[in-house]
């Protein structure tokens, strides 16, 4: 999904329904009070075919949920498991959304759109299946600073107030409703084989299999698919890890019901932005023994990972799954290293030279507690910081900078202010919508990420 967007054909594709029925339950949306258009994806809808619609179209699809052409004709809550904080639970699926649609991209991918308060299904259990309008704004600032970081996430692609008031316990209230749209490459998580695995149907683990290897990752399935599998999903989940610490990011809930089989990040709650490079850093207040600190998400999609390895187990020998989980440490250091390279805007000098580099990165950070976006936007125009900040560490770090060259389009980087998104801006944007319905904020944020962005893909 990292990738920049281009524009494509309609081209409806629904492979999801060879998977039988069993893969989910049909379901109707919410009947909304109201539905006020917000935001609307018109970069990523112009991928899929979807951006000449007009606003009244789009309400009708994206709010109202009217079935796109040749498409799904019901939604679909998918069934799923999942470790949610390393305790298994067989009771979760989708609770408040649903698969509304699949289509072919501008690179001939299989995308989905799925929902995100979109009303109540079989697995709701509690809840009332919606979602706050602070949440869907949230989810909107997470994914574009994501993408425009490099990692690989969903994108945002439709907000529309509905007109409830909510009721949370965690945010004032009564509260604003949304409901959102996300563009996926997929929605199929570890917590969907983990799911098959509980029920012991091999022959439903095959199909799923050869499902993603064929339509998500676009290969022949080999003499041992489940192995093939594990094999490329290492990688990518590893790559997944790496770009969080490179975007100094804590997704929050790292549960195996919230990793996606192709290592695509989706599903944004209780996230933040780490303002310095603290291994310690938790985003989610019930996260008390910080499970998915900043510094354990490497950690914690590696133990994904065998959860993975273990639901392939129902159709494939412990070893193969075995030796391919085995990579992980490497992948996830090889990729951590390249990302570093890649936001420094510096180029390799070989393995052992970008590792060290790497190492004194961290180190200089966490001894000078320089803010983590700080630190890449000065030294992207080979700007060391030595007047502000000092030490050992820190002196090391320049020392082996030095040698790379220097970066090159320093000019935005001198123009512009380091740019981020911290807890303390994310809660100004909030405040301007919800208080004066000011939606100024939010929308001038997200053209200066866009343009960060496009600075980052450009060098």
């Amino acid at each position: 999904m990292n990738v920049n967007p281009s524009p494509a054909p309609y081209r409806a594709d629904p492979k999801i329904t060879s998977l039988g029925d069993k893969i989910g339950d049909p379901v109707q949306a919410a009947n909304f009070p109201k539905t006020i258009l917000r935001f609307r994806n018109d970069r990523w809808a112009a991928t899929v075919g979807l951006d000449k619609l007009s606003d009244a179209e789009w309400i009708e699809h994206f709010g109202r949920f009217k079935p796109l052409p040749d498409n799904l004709p019901q939604p679909l809550a998918l069934r799923y498991h999942g470790h949610q904080f390393r305790v298994y639970n067989p009771e979760i699926g989708d609770g408040r959304g649903f698969l509304f649609a699949q289509m072919r991209d501008h690179l001939n991918r299989l995308l989905d759109l799925g929902t995100k308060g979109s009303g109540t299904t079989p697995y709701s259990r509690q809840g009332d299946g919606r979602l706050t309008l602070k949440g869907a704004v949230r989810e909107i600032l997470a994914t574009e600073m994501l993408e425009a970081l490099g990692v690989e996430t969903s994108k945002t692609f439709s907000v529309i107030e509905t007109g409830e008031e909510l009721h949370r316990n965690d945010e004032p209230s009564p509260t604003r409703s949304a409901v959102l749209v996300r563009l996926n490459h997929s929605h199929i998580r570890i917590g969907t084989f983990q799911r098959i695995a509980y029920e012991d149907d091999a022959k439903r683990m095959q199909a799923l299999v050869d499902y993603v290897l064929h339509n998500l990752y676009d290969v022949e399935p080999d003499d041992n698919p489940a192995a093939q599998l594990m094999r490329l999903a290492v990688p990518r989940i590893a790559d997944q890890a790496a770009a969080f610490m490179v975007a100094g990011f804590v997704h929050g809930v790292l549960n195996s019901d919230n990793i996606n089989v192709t290592g695509e990040s989706f599903d944004y709650g209780p996230w933040r932005f780490n303002p310095t490079w603290n291994p310690a850093f938790t985003a989610a207040y019930f996260d008390q023994n910080g499970l998915y600190a900043f510094g354990r998400q490497p950690e914690a999609m590696h133990w994904n990972l065998a959860q993975l390895a273990i639901s392939l187990r129902l159709i494939c020998d412990s070893p193969p799954l075995v030796e391919a989980l085995e990579g992980y440490p490497a992948a996830f250091q090889s990729a951590l290293v390249r990302r570093f390279l890649w936001r420094l805007g510096v180029a390799s000098r070989g393995e052992e030279s970008d590792r060290a580099l790497v190492e004194a990165s961290e180190r200089a950070m966490i001894e000078a507690s320089i803010p983590i976006a700080d630190f890449f936007h000065f030294h992207r125009f080979g700007q060391v910081l030595e007047e502000l900040y000092s030490g050992e560490r820190y002196a090391a770090f320049a020392a082996l900078l030095s040698e790379y060259a220097a970066p090159g389009n320093a000019q935005y980087w001198q123009a512009h202010k380091p740019c981020s998104m911290l807890i303390d801006e994310v809660e100004a944007i909030w405040s301007a919508i919800a208080e004066r319905d000011d939606w100024t904020l939010l929308y001038t944020k997200i053209d200066a990420i866009r343009l960060f962005g496009e600075v980052l893909r450009s060098v």
